[in-house]
């Protein structure tokens, strides 16, 4: 059986966890105890919070002696995610915690496939959760009393946590052999034209997958490849590198592209939108930015035309994150604009900024059998590159 996995301090929080198993056991599920206390000595858990350490990828000598508790979440969050990573038997995992214990396991929750169940109860659950949630199918709720002993109120909100995570792991949805492989796209309101194209002609073959490039898109997108959820990227927007290399609002991470480097799944890229740096409504826009080319997309979202010297970095981060693909990879310029606002007559064309994006990832690009950079004389949203994205895309993933 599958068994859910109930992580806590065991040294502040024994008895809100052993009624946590209890209830797991009432609604026949099998739980497994697991301590990750940092800060003294923890009653018997089924699993010691040294074992956990042990499991840190410098032993568990990495956690003795710290006096700084956030120093030693941090170490154990390390180990709980490389222990998580070592269980074969996981049907649902269940946190309970304040904001050291929900910082600890969620850090290592996020690192678990899309699709594991992912239950915490928090104290910080009715707040921003976005750091604790990240691009996963994590479930946070929120604890309403402090998880302080056991009361009326704490009781029912741990008891139906543990009922959840009880029932998901004992009612996994199969997977449909009637499901097509999932393809996943990156899209923004200035490439849409382009997704759709290739979406319309990609849904005969493929179960597609949209991502909205607001940073937490593209992160979405890419935990999918490292959960095994989909066959393939067409990864048409990268406008989340602008945004964190040049200050926006919609940032990607450093390990942008990361997933398609591990995975080596088949990947089809371009550069949409990497002309705009996205920020809030006018009045937010960063002072020394305010006498820059600015566009007002709605009332929430302004846009930043980026410079030579902008898209020069910008191209070298992406180049830098191709050439260590070693999976079948196709990347395609758009010679004549790479968004809707960056065409002869609109408001972001500027040819010069464009050439030196190009020129960027001309001079970067190590040729290798794996990998091919494609030129096109083609504006991102005409309907000759869609096709071309398809063609390449069928072309490397050999259907």
């Amino acid at each position: 059986m599958a068994k859910v996995y109930v992580v806590g301090t065991m040294d502040t929080k024994a008895l809100e966890m052993r009624y946590a198993a209890e209830q797991v056991r009432n609604a026949g599920g099998e739980p497994v105890l697991v301590d990750v206390g940092t800060q003294g000595v923890g009653e018997d858990a089924d699993v010691a919070a040294s074992v956990v350490a042990a499991h840190h990828p410098d032993g568990k000598e990495a956690l003795e002696g710290l006096v700084d508790r956030g120093v030693a979440v941090s170490a154990m969050a390390k180990a709980l995610t490389r222990f998580l990573a070592s269980r074969t038997d996981i049907g649902a995992v269940l946190g309970l915690g304040g904001t050291g214990n929900t910082a600890l396991v969620t850090e290592a929750m996020r690192t678990l496939p899309v699709g594991v169940p992912k239950v915490m109860v928090s104290t910080v659950a009715s707040g921003n959760t976005a750091p604790y949630v990240g691009p996963t199918d994590l479930t946070m709720m929120y604890s309403v009393v402090d998880i302080a002993g056991l009361n009326a109120i704490s009781r029912k909100v741990i008891g139906n946590a543990a009922h959840a995570a009880a029932g998901m792991a004992l009612n996994a949805v199969p997977v449909s052999q009637a499901d097509k492989p999932g393809l996943g796209m990156s899209m923004f309101g200035v490439t849409t034209s382009c997704v759709t194209m290739v979406r319309q002609q990609m849904e005969k073959t493929h179960e597609v997958y949209i991502f909205h490039a607001t940073g937490m898109g593209g992160q979405s997108m890419e935990k999918l490849a490292d959960s095994g959820l989909v066959a393939g990227l067409i990864d048409v927007t990268t406008t989340e590198v602008p945004d964190l290399l040049i200050g926006g609002v919609f940032p990607a991470t450093e390990d942008r592209f990361g997933a398609v480097i591990r995975t080596k799944l088949p990947y089809v890229g371009s550069v949409g939108a990497v002309d705009m740096v996205n920020f809030g409504a006018m009045d937010s826009v960063p002072r020394q930015f305010c006498n820059r080319r600015l566009h007002v997309h709605n009332a929430q979202v302004t846009l930043m035309r980026t410079t030579p010297e902008e898209n020069r970095r910008i191209g070298e981060f992406i180049v830098s994150r191709l050439n260590r693909m070693q999976g079948p990879v196709r990347f395609l310029l758009p010679l004549r604009g790479v968004s809707a606002i960056d065409a002869p007559g609109q408001p972001f064309h500027d040819a010069e900024a464009d050439a030196a994006l190009f020129d960027t990832m001309r001079s970067g690009w190590q040729a290798a059998p794996n990998r091919e950079l494609i030129e096109l004389d083609l504006h991102l949203n005409e309907p000759a590159f869609a096709e071309q994205l398809v063609r390449n895309f069928r072309d490397i993933a050999q259907l």
